[in-house]
């Protein structure tokens, strides 16, 4: 059996990158997916490449949109079983002297106060089907200063605000997990680095693996997260990070 064999599941930024990647694995192992997003090109095509998947234009940061989003859902499929909370905005984020209030407020708005209104939207559509699987992206700027002053402060409160939500709702069977992955070899990560390759090379020295990791990996996590399989995992804050977090080899010579 399939294993998400018949669970509606719902994905946050899942037009393209990691999202698409988890939307496409979700619907391989039996998941009904909707697709949630605001570049509705994209998603509509990602949903029409799965079976019995429903795309759903989405701004997390509007309540309205996130009402109507699982609205939707509910209206097609009668239920909840899975949310992946993974919509996100880098644009314009910088160091802390140098970055824009307006921006600052934008990322925080998608990052953090969007997985806030999904989350509170799934958690009773999830206690109406006896328990529910939340997987929040979080990203290992909330585990390491790496740049991205609004991006590392929503990603660092995400895990504090999950695991808070897997300690509330774990006793009604609902489990909330969070993953942290490095660099990703998603489409706006690689048009970004294409500019520069120097900087890519020395990117790529700082894995222990010797490479930035792909969607289908985070995906493959995320999967295990969602499924059965993790029943006994809440509150994780899980790593995904090709080494990156556990140092470098120290050259004596």
């Amino acid at each position: 059996m399939r294993r998400l064999e018949n669970k509606v599941c719902v994905i946050t930024g899942a037009a393209n990158g990691i999202g698409a990647a988890m939307a496409a694995l979700f619907a391989r192992e039996g998941a009904r997916v909707v697709v949630a997003d605001v570049d509705e090109r994209r998603g509509t095509a990602v949903a029409a490449a799965l079976p019995d998947a429903l795309f759903v234009k989405a701004d997390v940061s509007r309540s309205s949109d996130v009402d109507a989003l699982f609205a939707a859902t509910v209206e097609r499929y009668g239920g909840l079983d899975v949310l992946v909370n993974n919509a996100i905005s880098l644009t314009g984020d910088t160091t802390i002297v140098e970055e824009d209030e307006a921006v600052f407020d934008h990322t925080i708005a998608v990052c953090l106060k969007g997985p806030f209104l999904c989350t509170r939207r799934a958690i009773p559509l999830m206690e109406k089907r006896g328990g529910g699987s939340i997987v929040t992206m979080s990203s290992v700027n909330a585990l390491l200063g790496v740049g991205e002053t609004a991006y590392t402060a929503a990603k660092g409160g995400l895990i504090s605000m999950m695991r808070l939500v897997a300690a509330e709702y774990g006793s009604r069977k609902i489990r909330s997990n969070m993953i942290c992955p490095g660099t990703i070899e998603t489409e706006t990560c690689m048009s970004y680095w294409q500019q520069f390759p120097e900087g890519y090379r020395k990117l790529l020295d700082m894995y222990p693996l010797g490479r930035i990791g792909k969607p289908e990996e985070v995906a493959q996590y995320a999967l295990f997260l969602a499924s059965e399989e993790s029943a006994f995992v809440t509150g994780a804050v899980c790593v995904v990070d090709g080494g990156l977090l556990a140092g470098r080899r120290f050259e004596t010579a």
